[in-house]
């Protein structure tokens, strides 16, 4: 009976005090301590969560480099990085072709074609067009071709690229309208129309139906040699008889 009123009186005691706490008003938090108190729970926040994302790192590369480079292999990029190291040794560039090049598979090859040319290392892109070239499955593509050609031809490698071109040629394949543009733009920059022309003439025997891209890429760079000029805007005008060309000398000098 003792323990029983105990127990009760112990038990008002708590429920008192309980009442008490709770009828009690809270503090009133300022502003600036409230903005505290929520920059503090962000940061907070931030922090776990950089902590989080840390925790699952899977070791890659963040940023362009890693988007830039996600569709090539390790493989590929090995090679790629090892031609480039011994591109000026010519006997470690053979043993590396020969020790770990070769080795790679039909996809892996013509990846590290693509992507040599994409980075303007057009010799070592010509070297792996060689070996492609040689391989049983191999057979000739226009596209391969043109990627190779154009890479080349901006290189300010013409010679190479046209040995290219001959080549392409042997397998009785047309380049299309941009090719024969990018290798007539790199003679004319290279300060030999003769050789522009001799592509023009080439594109004239093509059994595609011609466009104006060449077209305007002669016109624009034979200014300085008025012959050549002419032939080509002769044959423009019965081509596309619509289309109109704008003639600085005629602009300056009012000449027809």
């Amino acid at each position: 009976m003792a323990m029983h009123v105990f127990f009760r009186a112990r038990t008002s005691i708590l429920s008192s005090s309980l009442l008490g706490i709770i009828s009690k008003p809270l503090p009133r938090l300022s502003t600036p301590l409230i903005c505290k108190f929520l920059y503090e729970v962000s940061v907070w926040k931030v922090r776990n969560f950089e902590l989080h994302e840390r925790f699952y790192h899977d070791g890659r590369p963040r940023g362009p480099l890693w988007r830039g480079k996600k569709l090539l292999g390790k493989e590929a990029l090995f090679i790629i990085l090892g031609m480039k190291r011994f591109k000026h040794d010519e006997e470690k560039l053979d043993k590396f072709i020969k020790s770990h090049v070769l080795r790679l598979l039909k996809l892996e090859k013509i990846t590290v074609l693509n992507e040599l040319e994409r980075q303007e290392e057009v010799i070592l892109a010509l070297k792996m067009f060689r070996l492609i070239e040689k391989e049983n499955w191999y057979k000739a593509d226009v596209f391969l071709y043109k990627d190779l050609i154009i890479a080349l031809a901006k290189g300010q490698k013409l010679e190479e690229a046209m040995q290219v071109w001959e080549s392409m040629k042997e397998h009785k394949l047309f380049p299309d309208s941009q090719t024969y543009a990018e290798v007539i733009r790199g003679f004319l920059r290279y300060g030999s129309p003769a050789d522009a022309m001799n592509i023009y003439e080439d594109m004239k025997k093509s059994p595609d139906p011609p466009e104006e891209l060449p077209f305007r890429v002669l016109l624009r760079g034979l200014i300085p040699h008025p012959l050549m000029r002419n032939r080509v805007k002769q044959d423009f005008l019965e081509l596309f008889p619509e289309k109109h060309i704008y003639d600085p000398l005629e602009e300056t000098f009012g000449m027809q």
